[in-house]
């Protein structure tokens, strides 16, 4: 199924940020539209306007384009990962951090897109699957533009062959999503050395700079994948400013 006709999607560009604070503007994003349902299931009133403020109107969704610094995070699943294997990934000079989202341990740093879609799927799919697929479109669509083939696996995110060049983690309630997805841009690799990558044994990972030989930055991709979740999502984006967002840099 496809998206709902002209659904708005706000972006907003934290930059280069810690993973506690961009973790801190997610859950923040998420009360909000939480809230917003709270309040109009128990509204028993006709009243639509409180303090100059419309409180029928739902927040838009937005996507949080992010890059952090070097961090390790794991899923909900957190047996594999005790306070010893936490505190020697911490000694390589990265954070560590323990998270409500679905997968394994995956490592986040410079060079990587990282994108967190706060959406709300009742605008969309009311499917937890459709929209994962949706994000591995996403990329695979943004591939293409580079004249990379990729694809989907068994296993979630998208691949290169046997390399896992985006991964995908996400949580959702009362189809409000959180957490989403990163794109190894020209990412630092050999942080992955010291884990299973999203505990999947035997297999890779790798990077739209190794895979064309080349520096590929975040600033390059960022309006392709932009593009591709126009496409796959079939919404708009626009700038939180209320302009398209960097649309001379988007190709025809």
């Amino acid at each position: 199924m496809s998206a709902a006709s002209n659904s708005k999607v706000l972006v907003r560009n934290l930059g280069r940020i810690g993973y506690a604070e961009a973790w801190g503007v997610q859950r923040k994003e998420v009360f909000k539209r939480l809230k917003f349902l709270r309040d109009m299931r128990s509204r028993t009133t006709k009243t639509t306007v409180l303090n100059g403020d419309d409180i029928t109107q739902e927040p838009k969704d937005v996507i949080l384009l992010c890059e952090h610094n070097p961090v390790y995070t794991v899923g909900i699943r957190t047996k594999d990962y005790p306070v010893s294997e936490e505190e020697r990934l911490k000694k390589l000079g990265a954070d560590f951090f323990r998270t409500d989202r679905g997968g394994l341990i995956t490592f986040h740093g410079p060079g990587q897109m990282v994108a967190y879609p706060i959406l709300n799927l009742a605008r969309y799919t009311k499917s937890i699957r459709w929209y994962v697929c949706q994000l591995e479109k996403c990329v695979i669509r943004m591939s293409t533009s580079f004249g990379l083939v990729s694809n989907t696996s068994p296993h979630t995110g998208v691949w290169i062959k046997d390399n896992k060049v985006a991964a995908i983690g996400i949580h959702s309630s009362r189809y409000i999503t959180s957490h989403g997805l990163a794109l190894n841009c020209n990412t630092d690799l050999s942080w992955y050395d010291h884990i299973v990558p999203c505990g999947i044994v035997g297999k890779g990972v790798t990077s739209l700079s190794r895979e064309l030989r080349r520096d590929v930055t975040i600033d390059e991709v960022t309006p392709l994948f932009l593009k591709a979740f126009e496409t796959e999502f079939n919404c708009h984006i626009e700038s939180e400013d209320g302009s398209a967002f960097q649309q001379d840099k988007l190709p025809a």
